[in-house]
């Protein structure tokens, strides 16, 4: 039914030993990444491992990279606004859901009105603004929000809470395009810096201390310091999350060989709304019954990672209690 993909990654220890408890109770992992399908449970997931890095004392921050946010139904609490929160009841523990709009303003402000003149000029000289467009700009301010959090010394901890499959994938891709869109700038910017100049000096202008070229050389290294942390198996895990259905499996399979192609480790799999035995409920049955042939298939496809199984519950997980319950059941304890 379906086809086995090559979803083996590079770690310290044999692949399908390393558990969710090994991940979450291995203080070296800084940064675990939640993705998968959209509606599979992935912000719950996210919240949930969270909640255990925090109780276990790791000062640790829960971020929704999805532009249709969750985070805050899952807390039952307002985390939007782009701004680093508290999570109510719970020491060591901070949520955020990104602003991407709140996000590009503050990179033209850091930018300076000199860096942002000379970025117009420069798409202007290469023929349309479409060219020197920053590449998928929700995905690349989302991006840049991990940069920052990711060489964030004020964290022990930094779960990711990601878009649906196809918004990560190009969120991840971003490192490449990013490290070549900003070559491509950073190149235009030293041409065009004399000119720009002498403009300036002729039109009577004022020298204005531009640190824009120092930013943006700034940024290119944390992107290339970025990508080397997201493959880093002792430093990052994604932690897939899925439900057994078809349509599940083939994004779950598409979302693997893009992992193993950037070589993003991935040790574990979530299947999550496993459907309970109920012989009196004959929709649930038949339910149950499918679930189960394609778990079969998912455990024959993915014998290489390490899957925990979780029931389907009859009420929605939100707040901290239910939380702390779910990541119990995800690290084996309930």
């Amino acid at each position: 039914m379906y086809t086995k993909l090559n979803t083996s990654h590079t770690a310290s220890a044999p692949v399908h030993e390393m558990t969710l408890r090994d991940i979450i109770f291995n203080d070296d992992i800084k940064f675990i990444l939640s993705g998968g399908k959209g509606g599979v449970g992935k912000t719950s997931c996210a919240g949930a491992m969270a909640v255990l890095s925090a109780q276990r004392g790791l000062r640790t921050l829960v971020v929704s990279t999805d532009p249709a946010h969750s985070l805050s139904d899952s807390f039952d609490q307002n985390l939007s606004g782009g701004e680093i929160v508290d999570i109510d009841g719970m020491d060591n523990l901070w949520g955020m859901e990104i602003d991407t709009e709140k996000g590009m303003k503050e990179f033209q402000e850091q930018l300076g009105q000199s860096g942002s003149a000379d970025m117009e000029m420069a798409s202007q000289f290469l023929g349309g603004t479409e060219s020197m467009a920053l590449p998928g700009s929700d995905e690349a301010m989302a991006f840049g929000k991990m940069l920052e959090f990711m060489a964030d010394t004020n964290f022990d901890r930094v779960v990711f809470d990601t878009a649906p499959t196809g918004h990560t994938l190009k969120l991840l891709e971003l490192p490449d395009l990013l490290d070549s869109w900003l070559g491509k700038l950073l190149t235009l910017r030293q041409r065009l810096s004399a000119m720009m100049s002498g403009l300036k000096a002729f039109f009577g202008g004022a020298e204005e201390q531009d640190r824009s070229w120092e930013m943006l050389q700034e940024t290119k290294e944390k992107i290339r310091a970025a990508r080397v942390a997201l493959a880093d198996p002792q430093l990052t895990q994604f932690v897939v999350v899925m439900i057994p259905e078809a349509m599940a499996v083939f994004e779950t399979q598409r979302l693997l060989a893009s992992l193993n192609t950037w070589s993003i480790p991935v040790t574990n799999i979530i299947v999550n709304q496993l459907v309970p035995e109920n012989p009196d409920c004959r929709f649930c049955s038949n339910r149950r019954r499918m679930q189960q042939a394609n778990l079969k298939d998912i455990r024959d496809l993915y014998h290489d990672l390490y899957i925990t199984e979780v029931p389907l519950f009859d009420h929605e997980i939100r707040g901290i209690e239910e939380l702390t319950m779910l990541g119990k059941i995800l690290i084996g304890e309930e």
